[in-house]
């Protein structure tokens, strides 16, 4: 188990695989339900404050995970036609329903 008294820096996980990601991600779990365990039975206070910190870095394993997950199929629709909807600019219902550049050209090369 991992002693995780010190906050896990981004930049750092951004560089690890994936496997690792997951594999450090199962420890900081297993780590967050033994601090439960201890907070129930009257753990030391040292202990409850490191709750925060391990819940803190679960959070950041976790979006590094998705972040790498959401890049990589961005990699693959890069040439595509059609993009899924997730990867696709949010942005308004109005803005994304209106004319493209493009079809405003055509539109106006026609009037």
């Amino acid at each position: 188990m991992v002693a995780t008294s010190a906050r896990i820096k981004v930049h750092e996980l951004r560089n690890k695989s994936k496997a690792d990601l997951l594999s450090q991600l199962k420890e900081l779990k297993s780590e967050l339900a033994l601090l439960r365990v201890a907070k129930v039975t009257g753990g030391a206070p040292n202990k409850l404050s490191k709750i925060k910190v391990v819940r803190l870095s679960i959070a950041q394993v976790l979006t590094v995970i998705s972040q790498k997950q959401k890049a990589a199929l961005r990699d693959v629709y890069k040439n595509k036609k059609l993009l899924p909807l997730d990867l696709r600019p949010k942005k308004t219902r109005a803005i994304r329903r209106r004319l493209t550049k493009h079809q405003v050209c055509i539109l106006l090369l026609f009037v």
